[in-house]
C-alpha cells in the first residue's frame, strides 16, 4: 500500500450483525490498520454499541478511536465519558458536530465540532489525538465554500490534530481542498475518506443526505448496470482502486476507509494497490 490505512466500522445493532463483524474485522487486519474507529447515532443513540465496540477492538489488539458527538451533550455527560474512554484505553477520538435525531430539539451544551474539541483539549491536554471531519465539496448544511473552510479552521485551531474526510469521487476536489488548508496556515493531515462502491442504490441514498457528489458519469454507468450486482461491485473496484492510485501519487498521508462493516471491497482495493 506505501500509505497508512485505517477502517472504520458502524456498531452492529443485532447478535447477527456483531458475529458478522467480527468475521469482517478479522479480514481487514491483515491489512494492518493503523487504527479502527466505530461511528456514533445522532444524539448519542448508538453510544452503548460503540463503545462496546470498541472495546472489542481493543481487545483484538488493535488500536481503536471512538467517533463522539456534541449534539445534546452536556459537559458534565461528555467528561464522564472521556473518563471512561481514557479508561478503556482509548487514545484517539473522531470528533463531531453529529446529526440531530428527528423529532428531536438542538439542547445540548455544544453548538459546533470545535466547541467540542476546546472542551475536550481543555479537559485532557494532549491525552487523545483528535480527529475531526472535512468536507471537500462542502458540508451540506454549510453556507458556501468559504464559511465550510472557517469552520474546519476553527476545529483545528480548537486543537484537532487530524481530519478525515467525506468520501468523494473526483480526486481534484481533495487536492483542492488541501491547496486551501494549507493556505490557511493549517497544518494537520488531511486524510481522505474512501467508501467502496458496491451496492448502487445505497451509494445513491448516502450522497444524497451527506451532500457527496457521485461524478454524472460513474451514476450513468451505475444506472446502466440496472439490478446486476456482479457488475456494480467490478465497476466500483475498478473506480475506487483508481481514486486511490490518484490520492497517492498526489501525496494523500493515509486513506480511511469506509467499510460499512464488510471486508471484500477494502481487501481486494488494496491488494490491487500494493500489486
Amino acid at each position: 500500500m506505501s500509505v497508512p490505512i485505517s477502517l472504520e466500522f458502524f456498531p452492529p445493532k443485532t447478535p447477527e450483525g456483531a458475529a458478522k463483524l467480527r468475521t469482517a474485522r478479522r479480514a481487514l487486519y491483515t491489512l494492518a490498520p493503523e487504527f479502527c474507529s466505530v461511528t456514533y447515532g445522532a444524539g448519542g443513540s448508538t453510544q452503548e454499541g460503540t463503545f462496546g465496540t470498541v472495546g472489542e477492538i481493543l481487545a483484538e489488539g488493535v488500536a481503536a478511536a471512538s467517533h463522539f458527538s456534541c449534539i445534546g451533550a452536556t459537559r458534565a455527560k461528555t467528561r464522564e465519558q472521556l473518563a471512561l474512554l481514557r479508561q478503556m484505553g482509548v487514545k484517539r477520538l473522531v470528533a463531531l458536530r453529529g446529526d440531530l435525531p428527528s423529532g428531536y430539539g438542538t439542547g445540548g451544551e455544544f453548538h459546533y465540532a470545535s466547541d467540542l474539541v476546546a472542551f475536550i483539549r481543555a479537559e485532557t491536554g494532549d491525552e487523545f489525538r483528535i480527529e475531526v471531519a472535512c468536507y471537500p465539496e462542502m458540508h451540506p448544511q454549510a453556507r458556501s465554500p468559504e464559511a465550510d473552510l472557517q469552520a474546519f479552521a476553527a476545529k483545528v485551531r480548537a486543537g484537532a490534530n487530524g481530519a478525515i474526510t467525506q468520501y468523494f469521487y473526483n480526486a481534484d476536489s481533495y487536492f483542492r481542498f488541501v491547496d486551501e488548508v494549507g493556505r490557511l496556515g493549517l497544518d494537520v493531515p488531511v486524510v481522505p475518506g474512501i467508501m467502496p462502491i458496491t451496492n448502487s442504490t445505497q451509494l445513491m441514498r448516502f450522497s444524497e443526505a451527506c451532500g457527496a457528489e457521485i461524478p454524472r458519469w460513474i451514476r450513468l454507468r451505475l444506472q446502466g448496470f440496472g439490478d446486476d450486482s456482479a457488475s456494480i461491485k467490478s465497476f466500483g473496484l475498478d473506480v475506487v482502486t483508481k481514486l486511490c492510485e490518484q490520492l497517492r501519487a498526489g501525496g494523500a498521508p493515509a486513506m480511511h476507509f469506509y467499510t460499512l462493516n464488510q471486508s471484500t471491497a477494502t481487501l481486494e482495493i488494496c491488494r490491487r494497490l500494493s500489486a
